[in-house]
């Protein structure tokens, strides 16, 4: 079974769907689902024009990012998820309320990318390899290391530094400013995925 993992923002046509589309690249060799929903967007509707623009950057090819229409986020969204990804404090607090179940498994993006950092490659690979051969089950053992440090890191002194900054409808400087956030973390996450899944070398 693959890891399946959702990314949520509040109308699915910048932040969330290019968090989708990216980490699905980085792990495409890997067995690992990656979809995106919002809170409050309009079903259906396309990414923004200097979203498609920046995918088309990293790599992602056309169709992908044509294909991509704006998903609301439910319960039947959630359903199932290992990791859910949001990207503000609000967005989480939007998938718990619908799925309490999920409150160790949500994260904001930039919190995960935060946490993530205080655990190294050679303690995920430990954590993976002690769970067996299963993806699924690898890599929640490798987030229950990732859990595990939530309580032992202090939170910035500013909550919003949790946030990755909404560009849309705004300059293309704030969409820069908003990739700088996001891309890292994205690659951040990659990383314990791979860590969790791929046998240590």
């Amino acid at each position: 079974m693959p890891i399946e993992i959702l990314t949520v923002c509040t109308g699915n046509i910048v932040r969330s769907p290019l968090s989708e589309l990216y980490l699905r690249l980085l792990l495409a060799d890997l067995p690992v689902e990656v979809a995106s929903a919002g809170t409050q967007p309009r079903p259906g509707e396309a990414m923004t024009e200097q979203a498609c623009e920046i995918a088309a950057e990293l790599g992602i090819p056309a169709t992908e990012i044509e294909a991509h229409q704006a998903q609301r986020l439910t319960e039947p969204a959630l359903a199932g998820r290992d990791l859910v990804l949001a990207m503000t404090r609000a967005h989480r607090k939007a998938v718990v309320e619908l799925d309490p179940s999920l409150l160790r498994k949500a994260f904001t993006i930039l919190e995960f990318a935060r946490l993530s950092r205080h655990v190294t490659d050679a303690e995920l690979h430990e954590a993976g390899a002690d769970a067996g051969d299963d993806p699924r089950a690898r890599f929640r053992a490798v987030l229950d290391r990732i859990i595990a440090v939530r309580g032992t890191v202090d939170a910035p002194g500013d909550p919003s530094e949790d946030d990755v900054l909404d560009p849309a409808g705004r300059s293309w400087n704030t969409y820069e400013a908003s990739m700088s956030q996001l891309l890292p973390a994205v690659e951040a996450v990659a990383r314990v995925i791979r860590a969790a899944v791929s046998p240590a070398r």
